[in-house]
């Protein structure tokens, strides 16, 4: 799952996508290369994402919206998300910067933060692809403990 980097001179790499709550909790997360279009791991992503449960009465299967960057605008994707039940809140790719989402956004960007604060998710070192993404789990279960000692 390496990939060459369209944006580092074409150096193999690899890319995170990651799904939080509102509070910056890992909902899912999935690895991918560097050249692979963030868009594809959307729906992956959302179906990935397991019961939300704590509330009292039937347990919600999907979130009620979804905060994405540009790199998750397509057409089809968004037609995929509200068949799905998601209100999808993307920021358009033709448009200029100023949205507003980063204002919400900040949340995943800060869980990344988090994420990469362990050095072997910061820069991969594994070869295989497996013993990333079991890393990459740790990672979110450590930040997982970390909120849930904070409330």
């Amino acid at each position: 799952m390496t990939g060459p980097s369209p944006v580092d001179r074409a150096r193999t790499g690899s890319k995170h996508h990651l799904i939080t709550d509102s509070a910056g909790v890992p909902l899912a997360i999935s690895l991918t290369g560097g050249n692979r279009n963030d868009v594809t791991q959307l729906l992956p992503l959302i179906d990935g994402i397991g019961p939300v449960s704590g509330k009292v009465g039937r347990p919600r299967r999907r979130a009620d919206r979804l905060l994405a960057d540009r790199g998750y605008d397509h057409d089809k994707y968004r037609r995929e998300l509200r068949r799905r039940g998601v209100k999808p809140i993307i920021a358009r790719r033709a448009t200029e910067h100023g949205s507003g989402l980063g204002k919400k956004r900040w949340v995943v960007e800060r869980t990344f933060a988090w994420l990469h604060s362990f050095r072997r998710l910061r820069t991969r070192y594994e070869r295989r692809a497996e013993l990333h993404l079991a890393f990459m789990q740790l990672g979110c279960a450590v930040v997982c403990i970390r909120a849930l000692s904070w409330e």
